[in-house]
């Protein structure tokens, strides 16, 4: 089970986006994911007509290491810790390590 997954709102802990927030887009390989709207590149991009792809200069989503990422809780307002707990009836659950409060509903 991985501490981020795709579709959580995580913030940027460390780095040039460091304080921005976003959502988890994809994995990258094995400790990398693209988070919507963060460490963005210029990409030149070459005209495709039968694809439907305009060439330009383009903003690019680039993958960012999952160190660089702290989980968002809404109650303490900014990136948290995450843990792992084991209910009552067996379910394996996220929860956040400041607050113990569980990250999968």
């Amino acid at each position: 089970m991985r501490k981020i997954k795709v579709g959580d709102d995580v913030m940027v802990i460390t780095g040039k986006d460091k304080g921005k927030r976003g959502t988890v887009l994809r994995l990258a390989g094995e400790d990398r994911l693209v988070v919507e709207n963060i460490n963005l590149a210029k990409k030149h991009q070459k005209q495709n007509p039968q694809q439907g792809i305009a060439g330009g200069i383009i903003d690019k989503e680039m993958p960012i290491h999952v160190s660089n990422l702290g989980l968002y809780n809404p109650a303490k307002g900014g990136a948290d810790r995450v843990g792992f707990k084991v209910l009552a009836d067996g379910r394996k659950v996220r929860v956040f390590k400041s607050d113990g409060e569980v990250v999968d509903v």
